[in-house]
């Protein structure tokens, strides 16, 4: 079958094919299941394949790759405005076909295994911190049903709940006091998941080279650095810094018409969760800022005198994201501001 270019939308079980010849003449419009994929793929010749980037498509990029097609993945909201008519699957993967043939097109790089393996340990994380955040407030909530208010800060509850086990006199009924204590053990089971899980990311910092670099970074510990490793690889998507710190959400939102550009707060695109982790680790580093003399602090001092605390956290960020660009792509170490190279 000549097929110069195919688009693919996935699914769980059922996946839409659209694929045209060197003409751009649509030659197959096909079902497959998801048993039969590997082995249609491997018997079709090499061509471009385009996949929106969703669950799973990482795994069918890196299958697909094997029989030596071309994958690239598409964001979807730039597959959206190649969709004609009704959303439905074979539009969808003709939308696809149609999107990654465009040449200024953006994909999103494929993720490696140790990549995703990272990247499950971030996220396992991150919903155990939920689920701790949940569970604090339900029993700050319930504890408020009988008089008794207690700090937000999870330490302050952790000692709190020990002093209302134990005290007798408070006005807390046996039956309670029997479900407080279970909860309780609920809470110390997600802070032993969520220390557990702290440890496996300090570990994956010590063993990957990457991020060890990138921890030379003011403001980047394990954590970020970490993300940042699972996230964007080796960064060569990205053409220079500052495409890095967009994606991020890191750079202003323009609302610019007429020739007269009008630049407003950050646009907050991109993964929420890395810009989380960039500004806080700014925030960190803003609070000793004060009582360093290097260029680096200056720097910062002179913003928080011009601007609020939390602008220069977010131009930070947007800093830090610059400088973890060019170590990603040129392989250095960070040289603080000042010293020479």
């Amino acid at each position: 079958m000549n097929i110069k270019r195919m688009g693919i939308d996935l699914a769980k079980q059922v996946f839409q094919l659209h694929g045209v010849d060197h003409q751009e003449n649509p030659v197959l419009r096909k079902q497959l299941r998801r048993n039969q994929m590997l082995n249609y793929f491997a018997k079709l010749p090499p061509c471009l394949i385009g996949i929106e980037a969703c669950s799973s498509s990482h795994y069918w990029a890196r299958q697909l790759q094997k029989f030596g097609h071309t994958v690239k993945l598409i964001a979807p909201q730039f597959v959206k405005p190649y969709v004609k008519g009704n959303k439905n699957d074979a539009n969808d993967a003709e939308a696809i076909c149609e999107a990654v043939a465009r040449l200024n097109m953006r994909f999103v790089a494929i993720k490696t295994i140790e990549q995703q393996d990272i990247q499950a340990v971030h996220r396992i994380r991150s919903g155990l911190l939920q689920q701790r955040t949940a569970k604090v407030n339900q029993i700050r909530g319930l504890l408020a049903e009988y008089g008794i208010v207690v700090e937000r800060r999870v330490e302050k509850l952790r000692k709190a709940l020990t002093l209302l086990l134990e005290d007798a006199e408070n006005g807390l009924s046996f039956d309670f006091r029997v479900l407080l204590q279970s909860l309780q053990q609920d809470l110390i089971a997600l802070d032993d998941r969520s220390s557990e899980m702290d440890k496996k990311i300090q570990q994956l910092a010590i063993n990957n080279s990457t991020a060890k670099r990138l921890q030379q970074i003011p403001g980047i510990g394990p954590i970020t650095s970490t993300a940042l490793v699972c996230a964007i690889g080796d960064g060569k998507q990205f053409k220079r810094g500052r495409d890095l710190a967009a994606w991020l959400g890191l750079a202003p939102r323009q609302h610019s018409s007429g020739g007269k550009d009008c630049l407003l707060g950050i646009s907050k695109r991109g993964d929420t969760y890395l810009r989380t982790l960039l500004i806080h680790g700014a925030r960190a580093v803003l609070k000793v800022a004060d009582k360093k003399d290097d260029p680096r602090s200056r720097w910062l001092q002179n913003l928080c005198s011009r601007r609020n605390k939390n602008i220069a956290a977010v131009a930070l960020a947007n800093k830090n994201a610059r400088i973890v660009w060019a170590l990603l792509t040129k392989e250095t170490d960070f040289l603080p501001e000042g010293k020479p190279a």
